[in-house]
């Protein structure tokens, strides 16, 4: 297992927050109207009980399955579409984090883009920065298959670029997992993968001083021994998640000596914690950190809600989750996610 932690004197601030999603869709007619067809094998009744328990009512979708089927598209032109779509999220995104900063994007010292569901060259990070006015010496980093927590190492390098710059940076998350969608199957890691995800993007600009979320400190654990529980393989026709029923139980290992030594290295306990945004990866993860952190059930309403709405975005969710908490004014906040790895991380923000 490994361990690390960023911090600072002066810490970085979440001066400003964007958020974009594509045109909504609702579970139910997700289900009717495609998935019901799609699963209509032996293994059609398993795939209805996962979809109406999987604490969904509304997900967003750029390629809504409702009116395009692309389980049968070869990977180049899902990766096509994946340009077509995600540039005009990423540019609301961040465009709305720069106007909510009063940050010039000129001014921009890094943009660090994460996306695991889609690859073109040049990337977005290019196309944006020329898109949006960036500055040429703007340095530029695209993180790619991290998954649903990226968003948080992604937060640690802008934050630590802020500290010893004194420069803005903007993190960007952008995700469209409908462009993933698989042949039928009766294996349970598709139906659960067709029953979660959703599109989104989110961004944070971070300042050097402001009002906002200080950055105060980032941590990981990684159980390298279960590396296998949680995959995201490039195949011909897209991309297929692999998801162990296992991932509940090796997050309840973990869950609560990590949290607890991330707040103390923050000077902090769990009684001072004002705002969990706990990354939803299905309804099981968040029971499993309310129950091992002894949270009460309104600790993670946030999280709830955020999946009924919005579905698992990956790397963006946190990161909606997080804006969600600012608008309700909490303070301090620790932001976690999970993925492939098997990985933990987490944010202490104040």
């Amino acid at each position: 297992m490994a361990f690390e932690a960023t911090g600072g004197v002066r810490p970085a601030v979440i001066a400003g927050v964007g958020t974009a999603v594509p045109p909504l869709v609702r579970q139910d007619e997700l289900w009717s109207g495609f998935f019901a067809g799609h699963y209509a094998g032996p293994g059609r009744g398993l795939a209805q009980r996962i979809f109406a328990n999987a604490g969904v009512v509304t997900r967003h979708a750029a390629v809504s399955p409702l009116l395009e089927d692309v389980s049968g598209w070869p990977t180049a032109a899902r990766m096509q579409r994946y340009l077509t779509e995600a540039m005009p999220l990423g540019k609301e995104a961040v465009g709305a984090a720069l106007a909510g900063a009063g940050v010039p994007p000129d001014r921009i010292g890094l943009l660090v883009v994460c996306s695991c569901t889609g690859y073109v060259t040049p990337g977005l990070d290019i196309l944006l920065a020329r898109d949006l006015g960036l500055a040429g010496d703007c340095q530029r980093l695209f993180v790619g298959h991290m998954g649903c927590y990226a968003a948080l190492p992604g937060l640690a390098t802008a934050a630590d670029f802020v500290a010893v710059h004194r420069r803005p940076a903007v993190l960007l998350c952008t995700e469209l997992a409908s462009l993933h969608v698989q042949a039928p199957t009766v294996e349970t890691d598709q139906m659960v993968a067709h029953a979660l995800f959703s599109d989104a993007a989110a961004a944070v600009v971070v300042t050097p001083d402001g009002p906002g979320y200080q950055v105060v400190r980032v941590g990981s654990l990684t159980d390298p021994s279960t590396a296998d529980h949680m995959t995201w393989d490039i195949t011909d026709l897209g991309f297929r998640m692999g998801l162990s029923p296992r991932v509940p139980d090796v997050l309840a290992r973990h869950v609560a000596g990590f949290v607890a030594g991330l707040l103390a290295g923050a000077g902090l306990d769990l009684s001072d914690v004002d705002g969990w945004a706990v990354h939803p990866g299905g309804p099981h993860i968040l029971d499993v950190v309310q129950r091992e952190l002894a949270l009460p059930p309104e600790a993670l309403a946030p999280s709830r809600e955020v999946l009924a709405s919005h579905g698992n975005c990956s790397s963006p969710t946190v990161l909606l989750i997080v804006e969600r908490l600012r608008r309700l004014g909490r303070r301090p906040v620790v932001a976690m996610a999970f993925g492939p790895g098997l990985t933990l991380y987490a944010a202490v923000l104040r």
